[in-house]
C-alpha cells in the first residue's frame, strides 16, 4: 500500500531512483579512501565474500538477479515449503535429542521436556549410550505416544528397537492410524558414520510395513549430518542427500512400492548453523532439488520434502561455551525460515558432554521465543522474494545437482563410500577450510577472537565413546585452537602459571591500541597471558617492564612511522632483558628486526604451536 501525505503525493516522488552505476561510484570512492584502486565491477568484486564451493556472495542484489519462478508453498517445485500453510498453523515441531543410558533418568529428562515445551523426542536407543532395547518401555513411562512423535536412533541394527517401538504401541492400545514420527532406518548414513556395509533389504521391509500399517509413521531418515560433521560443505551435504535418498527410492521401488509411496517412506535431516542465509537457502534448495527427483521419477506431486533441521555440532565450542546459546539461536531462525517442519537445538553445552537440565531447557525455550515471542511461525516462506535468498537457492541447487550427478556416474551413493570418494572429498573440504580458520578468515568468537583465559570451565557427565571403525571422522571449528588451549591449560597446572608476551606498545594510545589489541587476542586464543604494563614503552623502560612481566617473548606494537623511529633500540632493549624472541605486529615490510611479524591472515595456529614447542609447553 503506498502512504499518501495530504497533498496526495507520494512520499517518495521527490527522490530519484538511484541506478546501479550510481551505487558503483560510491563504492569505488569509500575503496578509494581506504587505499583500494578499483573502478567499475573490480569496485564491486572488493565487496564480495567467497564461500565454499565456489560460491560468492555479492554486496548488493536487485531485481536484476531474480531467479526461476519458485512456485508457492505447497506445490511444486516445493522451494517455497512442503505444505501450502507452511508452518503457520502450529509453528514447527520443536524435537528435543535424548541420549542417556539409564531408563530412568531418560525417563525423568523426557517428561520435563514434553512439560515444557517440546513437542516430539528423538530417542538415541541401544548402544553406543543410548537406552538400551530392553529399557525402553520404563523411559516412555507416562509419556503420551499418541501426542508426542517418536524419532528413533538405533544405529546399524534398528530391528530390535524398532520392534520394542511397535510393540509398545499395541500394548498401549494405541490406533496404528494414530502413530507419528520416524523408526530412523537409515543404512547409508550408518555406513557413513561407521564403515560397516550397508543393509537396503532390512529398511525396504520397514518401509513396506509402515506404507501398509502405519499411515503416521516413516521408516527411512536421509541423514546428512555424518557429512556436515566430518566437515563437508553445504553443497556436499545437499548432494550427498540427495544420492542417499534417489538410492532409498531405488530399494523401495524394487521392493514393490511405487514411487509415491516410496516418497512417503522418507524423512531427511539437515544441519543448520549460524550462518542464517546459508541455512535458509540450503533447506530451500533442498526441496527444490528433492521435486527434481520425484519429477524425473514420474511422481512431481510427492515431491514435497519433510526436513529435520538440526543445529551444527560442528560450530559448537568447547570454551565459552555459552556463546553456543546465540550460534545455536541463529541457526534455529534459520532452520525456522527455511521451512524445516521439525528442529532440534542442540544444547549449548553438547561439546562438553551430556546436557544438564539448565542447557535443554535453552535449547527447547530457543524455538519456543522464536515461534512466540519473535512470531517467526506467523508468515509462510519469510525469505521468499528476497533477491539474495532466492539466488543463494538457485546457485546451491545448481551446484549440489553437479555433485549430485558426480557421485551417480561414480556408481551412487553405497559405492562412492565404498571407493573412499566421499572421504576424500570432504577431506579435501574440511583441509580448506582449516587453513581459513588457522588464518582467523573463520573467526570462532571466544575462541579464535576475544577467548577469556580463566574463564571457570564447566564440567559435563562425558558422552560415551563412539564406536571406532573406518567411518567418516567428526570434526569441530575448534580443534586446533583447543590443542593450544590444553597445552597452556597443562602447563599451568604444572608450574601455577601460563606462558606470557609482553605487549610493548609504542608511543600514545591512539597510535598503538589497535594492534597491542589485535595481538594480545592472538595470543590469548593461543593460551599465551599477554602483559601490558606500563600501557606504552620506550627503549629506556622496556627492559626493565619486561623484565617485571615475567614473559620470556615480546611483541612490537605500534604504526609503521613508529617502528621505523624506535624499534631497533626497544628490541634491543628486550633482547638485553632476556627476550628469546621479539615479534612484531605487521607484515615483515613494516620491520625487518622482529623474529616472527604477526598480522591479519597469518597462520595463527602454526605461529603460536611453534611458540609453545619452543617454550617446551607440552
Amino acid at each position: 500500500m503506498t502512504v499518501l501525505p495530504a497533498d496526495g503525493l507520494p512520499l517518495a516522488a521527490e527522490f530519484p531512483d538511484p541506478s546501479h552505476d550510481q551505487w558503483q561510484s560510491l563504492v569505488e570512492g569509500v575503496l578509494r579512501r581506504s587505499g583500494k584502486e578499483v573502478a567499475g565491477p573490480a569496485a564491486e568484486e572488493a565487496l564480495s565474500t567467497t564461500l565454499g564451493d565456489g560460491l560468492t556472495v555479492r554486496p548488493l542484489y536487485t531485481s536484476v538477479d531474480t531467479s526461476t519462478d519458485p512456485g508457492l508453498p505447497g506445490f511444486a517445485p516445493f522451494t517455497r515449503g512442503s505444505r501450502a500453510a507452511g508452518n503457520t498453523t502450529d509453528g514447527w515441531d520443536v524435537r528435543q535429542r535424548h541420549a542417556l543410558a539409564d531408563p530412568v533418568r531418560l525417563n525423568e529428562a523426557v517428561l520435563n521436556d514434553l512439560e515444557n515445551g517440546v513437542t516430539s523426542l528423538w530417542l538415541a536407543v541401544g548402544e553406543p549410550g543410548g537406552v538400551p532395547v530392553s529399557g525402553l518401555a520404563r523411559a516412555l513411562e507416562g509419556v503420551h505416544l499418541d501426542l508426542a512423535p517418536l524419532a528413533l536412533d538405533a544405529g546399524t541394527d534398528p530391528g530390535p528397537a524398532v520392534r520394542e517401538l511397535l510393540g509398545l504401541y499395541e500394548a498401549r492400545g494405541i490406533a496404528k492410524g494414530a502413530v507419528r514420527g520416524s523408526l530412523g532406518v537409515d543404512p547409508l548414513g550408518q555406513a557413513a558414520r561407521t564403515g560397516a556395509e550397508p543393509e537396503l533389504s532390512a529398511a525396504a521391509h520397514w518401509a513396506r510395513l509402515c506404507s501398509r500399517e502405519y499411515p503416521g509413521l516413516r521408516a527411512l531418515t536421509v541423514d546428512a549430518l555424518p557429512y556436515h560433521e566430518a566437515g563437508g560443505s553445504t553443497v556436499e551435504e545437499l548432494g550427498l542427500s540427495l544420492a542417499t535418498g534417489v538410492a532409498y527410492l531405488r530399494a523401495l521401488t524394487a521392493s514393490g512400492l511405487s514411487v509415491e509411496e516410496a516418497c512417503a517412506q522418507l524423512d531427511f535431516r539437515y544441519a543448520a548453523t549460524a550462518d542464517q542465509f546459508l541455512t535458509i537457502a540450503k533447506l530451500r534448495a533442498a526441496r527444490r532439488l528433492w521435486a527434481r527427483v520425484a519429477e524425473v521419477c514420474g511422481a512431481p506431486d510427492a515431491g514435497g520434502q519433510r526436513q529435520h533441521a538440526v543445529t551444527s555440532s560442528v560450530m559448537m565450542t568447547r570454551r565459552d561455551p555459552w556463546v553456543n546459546m546465540l550460534r545455536t539461536t541463529l541457526a534455529c531462525l534459520g532452520a525456522g525460515v527455511g521451512g524445516a517442519e521439525s528442529v532440534t537445538v542442540l544444547p549449548f553445552d553438547h561439546a562438553l558432554g551430556l546436557p544438564d537440565a539448565f542447557a535443554r531447557r535453552i535449547a527447547r525455550n530457543t524455538s519456543t521465543i522464536l515461534m512466540e515471542e519473535s512470531h517467526l511461525a506467523r508468515v509462510t516462506d519469510p525469505a521468499g522474494g528476497s533477491w539474495y535468498v532466492e539466488r543463494l537457492t538457485d546457485e546451491l541447487a545448481s551446484a549440489a545437482w553437479a555433485f549430485f550427478q558426480e557421485v551417480e556416474r561414480a556408481g551412487g551413493q553405497a559405492a562412492a563410500l565404498r571407493s573412499g570418494m566421499v572421504q576424500e572429498r570432504l577431506a579435501a573440504t574440511w583441509a580448506a577450510r582449516s587453513k581459513d580458520l588457522a588464518r582467523r578468515k573463520e573467526p570462532v568468537t571466544g575462541v579464535s577472537e576475544f577467548p577469556v583465559l580463566d574463564e571457570r570451565p564447566v564440567e559435563r557427565e562425558p558422552m560415551p565413546a563412539a564406536p571406532s571403525g573406518g567411518g567418516l571422522p567428526e570434526v569441530r571449528r575448534d580443534e586446533a585452537f583447543e590443542v593450544l588451549r590444553a597445552r597452556s591449560d597443562a602447563h599451568l597446572a604444572t608450574t601455577g602459571s601460563r606462558p606470557k608476551v609482553f605487549i610493548a606498545a609504542l608511543g600514545p594510545a591512539s597510535v598503538h591500541t589497535a594492534r597491542a589489541s589485535f595481538a594480545a587476542n592472538l595470543f590469548l586464543s593461543g593460551g599465551i597471558e599477554p602483559v601490558q604494563e606500563p600501557a606504552s614503552v620506550d627503549a629506556s623502560t622496556a627492559g626493565a617492564a619486561f623484565t617485571a612481566s615475567g614473559a620470556t617473548i615480546a611483541c612490537l606494537c605500534s604504526a609503521q612511522t613508529l617502528y621505523a623511529e624506535q624499534a631497533d633500540a626497544v628490541a634491543s632493549a628486550l633482547r638485553a632483558a632476556g627476550a628469546e624472541r621479539v615479534f612484531l605486529a605487521g607484515r615483515p615490510g613494516e620491520y625487518a628486526g622482529a623474529d616472527v611479524h604477526v598480522f591479519a591472515g597469518c597462520d595463527v595456529v602454526a605461529v603460536l604451536s611453534s611458540e609453545l614447542d619452543r617454550m617446551g609447553v607440552a
